[in-house]
């Protein structure tokens, strides 16, 4: 079928499909069934994956694909609507996963005459593609193997003689496979999964786009009153308004603090007496010189920060986050804001999640400071909660590997605690290979629900913390959060296929899928859904990632959480005592399987739900493994 047989609007209509075994190119059409069913980014990257991809394959071989990928209303004036995501079996996970980032890549992705990119093969030396309005160009990279992801963009400008172009790069992480490797996208981070290295064992070291394309709506007069509308509720909403162009996504550090939910050594407390070090009123005092903003988004939530003093004077970073304030701060027991922001940068340009590096330096603290490590295993290094001076030299050892314990921490703390064993475990806060980022399981039920039965394990993007935290949901009953939690999941599964920020969920949601996503569906794409219709496809979306993880060999017993999460009630603060039980997840994931209509013994989706959902198929398929 050729592209140009879609009936709906906001998409290109092709995705560009690379093989990098042989340099070949062909176009993958995007049909009226695809776009229905799927809609975009997320939903259309599972059902490509589970179609192509064969159960079982190693992530980090050439069987395994990695797709780039749009939603329809990338590079319309929807707010947030900027982001482009990157789609996997992941080496952290070995499941599907996605990830995204906002910036500009999303809606060059588009002009440059592609809704998307399939990557598939491995190259046997280093390539980059670029994408000129249509034109693809496979060229070599050896020159750019080895370089940071900032030295890469610097040299694709001069060399593609402009600074305009929109860049995604991995950095040496990818190229040394360590599993929590990321893909920079200008100054935004594709973060988590590991996704980088499963470009780096193609030998992919960058993607340039460069567009004049436009993308067609049905009618911009009913574009234009429904984005008065939209504008209009993010400059009413306080979020949107006020605190996010403000302090951007650092002001979780007070707000989880204050509530006692905010991960301190390695989670072994909740609560941080020394947290205002790490504040977003710090921050904008001392780092914060500019705000920016995504393409098509007014809230101007990133900031961009210079470190005037100390050992990292003149580090500049897009940031801190609130997540690597987290990871590479309090969870190593630090107030440091200068050796964050600087961390955070040495994360970026070397190409790893910062996420994970900071949560891996925790685990191995915890481990020295146990006695499970000694200095012999650190070599000579006191490896010791609130040591801010070794942070950045101990990035470093896990992103570029060197040492045995740096390279034994570049596997995840899953894969390390398996290794260093001595009842590591216990605390290597994961779940499915995935660390816990900044937000707490323990002091939100419904949350920790999200985490045990997300598809990416210890991601905050599956479930959501906000409900629960600013008390639209009771956060002291575990009763009815399998059907909150489940909401949540379509809320966001649906903004990630189309794909919209999560940030503003005050305006999409918060708690469920509301009608002014469906109307910017409908008014991008010429669709007619209703809001039923669209819960629907946010299920069919859900269960399909559901059974790509079943495929792999993910059942119930795989929802779960850390023993600490499980065992070891929160110490101290207004939380004091809060912990879920294996008792109480059990009664949450009863009610979270029956809502969703699938196995209370395995967890696999019922046939019945499945053929609800329109998938016989899949159906058919999850026969085998029951």
């Amino acid at each position: 079928m050729s592209s140009n047989t879609l009936k709906y609007k906001g998409y290109v209509g092709k995705i560009l499909r690379v093989n990098l075994t042989d340099s070949t190119t062909s176009e993958f059409p995007i049909t009226n069934e695809l776009a229905e069913n799927y809609i975009g980014g997320a939903g259309m990257a599972t059902r490509i994956l589970y179609d192509e991809l064969e159960p079982g394959i190693d992530p980090l071989s050439p069987e395994n694909k990695a797709i780039f990928l749009t939603g329809p209303v990338e590079g319309t004036m929807i707010p947030t609507a900027s982001r482009v995501g990157l789609y996997s079996k992941s080496p952290l996970t070995n499941s599907f996963f996605h990830s995204s980032a906002g910036g500009h890549f999303g809606p060059e992705l588009k002009y440059a005459g592609y809704d998307g990119i399939i990557f598939e093969g491995a190259s046997e030396k280093p390539v980059y593609l670029f994408i000129d309005d249509g034109r693809v160009e496979l060229r070599d990279a050896s020159h750019l193997w080895g370089m940071d992801t900032t030295k890469v963009q610097e040299e694709l400008f001069e060399e593609l003689g402009s600074d305009e172009i929109q860049i995604a790069a991995i950095g040496p992480a990818g190229e040394k496979l360590v599993r929590f490797a990321c893909v920079i996208c200008g100054s935004r981070a594709l973060g988590r999964g590991g996704l980088g290295a499963v470009l780096g064992s193609k030998k992919l070291k960058a993607v340039a786009v460069r567009g004049h394309g436009d993308i067609h709506v049905p009618d911009m007069r009913k574009m234009k009153i429904l984005l008065d509308d939209v504008f209009a509720r993010f400059n009413a909403n306080p979020s949107t308004a006020e605190i996010l162009p403000r302090y951007g996504t650092p002001v979780l550090v007070n707000a989880n603090n204050t509530l006692g939910l905010f991960g301190f050594n390695n989670w072994q407390d909740e609560y941080y007496t020394e947290s205002e070090g790490l504040s977003s009123d710090t921050m904008r005092k001392e780092l914060v010189k500019r705000d920016k903003s995504c393409f098509a988004c007014p809230s101007r939530c990133g900031k961009f920060s210079i470190v005037e003093k100390g050992a990292h004077k003149g580090a500049m970073v897009e940031g801190p986050e609130y997540e690597d304030i987290f990871s590479l701060g309090s969870m190593c027991g630090h107030n440091d804001l200068d050796v964050v922001a600087a961390a955070e940068r040495l994360c970026d340009d070397l190409g790893v999640d910062a996420i994970e590096a900071g949560v891996a330096i925790a685990f191995a603290m915890e481990c020295y400071e146990k006695g499970i490590l000694t200095d012999k295993d650190t070599d000579g290094v006191e490896l010791k909660f609130g040591r801010s001076d070794i942070i950045m030299d101990m990035v470093t050892k896990v992103a570029m590997r060197e040492t045995n314990l740096g390279n034994i921490l570049a596997e995840g703390v899953k894969r390390a605690s398996e290794k260093i064993g001595k009842g590591s475990a216990d605390f290597a806060m994961q779940n499915k290979g995935l660390t816990f980022p900044g937000h707490s399981a323990r002091g939100m039920p419904g949350f920790a629900l999200g985490y045990a039965t997300g598809p990416r394990g210890g991601s905050h993007h599956d479930g959501r913390p906000t409900g629960e935290r600013t008390g639209f949901i009771k956060r002291n009953t575990i009763e009815g959060k399998g059907e909150y939690t489940a909401r949540i999941n379509h809320l966001n599964i649906l903004t990630d296929s189309m794909i919209l920020c999560h940030l503003p969920e005050s305006v999409w949601g918060p708690l469920d899928i509301t009608d002014v996503l469906v109307r910017c569906l409908n008014n991008t794409t010429g669709m007619d859904l209703t809001l039923e219709d669209t819960k629907k496809t946010s299920e069919r979306i859900w269960n399909l990632i559901r059974a790509f993880s079943i495929r792999e060999g993910y059942r119930r017993k795989d929802d779960t959480l850390p023993k600490r999460f499980m065992e070891e009630p929160i110490k101290t603060g207004p939380s004091k005592g809060m912990v879920i039980s294996q008792e109480m997840l059990d009664y949450m994931l009863d009610q979270y399987y029956d809502f969703r209509g699938w196995n209370r013994e395995t967890g696999i989706p019922t046939r019945e739900r499945l053929l609800e959902l329109g998938l016989s198929d899949i159906a058919d398929d999850m026969e085998k493994y029951k």
